[in-house]
């Protein structure tokens, strides 16, 4: 594959969302700020109906990103073969403008486990990870983007920082990188380290695409906070704070707003955008 410096997912550097089925008459008809939409793959890997009838009429008026779910790119057997087919096919008849997996495993044995569930970072963990996206981008064909996790807790075996994990990622296998930002303060505020210091250390220049979303706050059995990256409602202003930071730092990228429960009237999610276009507004020409 080829190199992953300055990856380009191919979507314009502009806010998109996260495409839900009862917004598809109100994206078309008052898109305001949205510019591409996002899909989860395994949603979209039926051989037809009104889903995928809907994604072909989406995909002639914008860019599409598809967002795996389920590939389980960290786990610790070898990739579901026909998992991978499916994918191959949507990709190929979709063409999307980006296509992005997690750092994570959510399946054991025969069972897909309903979570992305985060890695120890060590050297067999990382020769692991990138075999499967060797495998993957192989199979399908084009340069895939990995996503940073949300974390709740730190592996004592890791002898690798995240930021360097993930570059070396990048820099063996030429994929590029998705750059969460709400999962960055989530597991900065859960591990109790900086997130500026993380985005400084964060191999910016291989980011092909940026992701927000809301998280929901708790308290962990010693009373410290806990975030939980639920997806479920609108971006709290320290991770729009932390996005121009980056922003600052990385220039333009397409910003995607992922809202995945408690979905939300289409004027709200609309809104959303309309704060990320601002953001991105806001940067020197």
């Amino acid at each position: 594959m080829p190199d992953g410096s300055r990856a380009p997912s191919g979507l314009p550097p502009l806010p998109g969302v996260g495409y839900k089925p009862q917004h598809f008459a109100e994206i078309l008809d008052t898109p305001g700020p949205v510019r591409w939409l996002e899909i989860h793959a395994e949603n979209y890997m039926g051989a037809g109906g009104r889903p995928i009838a809907q994604l072909r009429h989406l995909s002639e008026r914008f860019p599409i990103s598809v967002h795996g779910v389920g590939l389980s790119i960290g786990g610790e057997t070898p990739l579901d073969a026909d998992h991978l087919a499916r994918l191959k096919h949507l990709v190929g008849w979709l063409n999307p403008a980006s296509f992005s997996e997690h750092l994570a495993w959510s399946t054991h044995d025969s069972h897909f486990l309903n979570d992305l569930l985060p890695l120890p970072y060590t050297d067999a963990t990382l020769t692991r990870v990138c075999g499967h996206i060797d495998q993957v981008q192989e199979v399908v064909g084009r340069r895939m983007l990995l996503e940073n996790p949300s974390s709740y807790l730190a592996f004592a075996e890791s002898t690798w920082s995240e930021p360097d994990f993930l570059r070396e990622i990048a820099r063996r296998t030429g994929c590029g990188l998705l750059l969460d930002v709400n999962n960055v303060f989530v597991s900065a505020t859960n591990l109790d380290f900086s997130p500026q210091g993380y985005i400084d250390a964060y191999p910016l220049d291989h980011v092909g695409e940026i992701h927000l979303g809301g998280h929901d706050e708790d308290h962990d059995d010693h009373g410290r906070p806990l975030l939980i990256d639920s997806h479920g409602r609108e971006v709290v202003d320290p991770v729009w704070s932390l996005l121009d930071y980056v922003l600052d730092r990385s220039g333009p990228n397409p910003i995607l707003i992922e809202w995945d429960t408690d979905v939300p009237d289409w004027p709200i999610l609309r809104a959303e955008a309309a704060r990320a276009r601002t953001a991105l507004e806001r940067l020197p020409a």
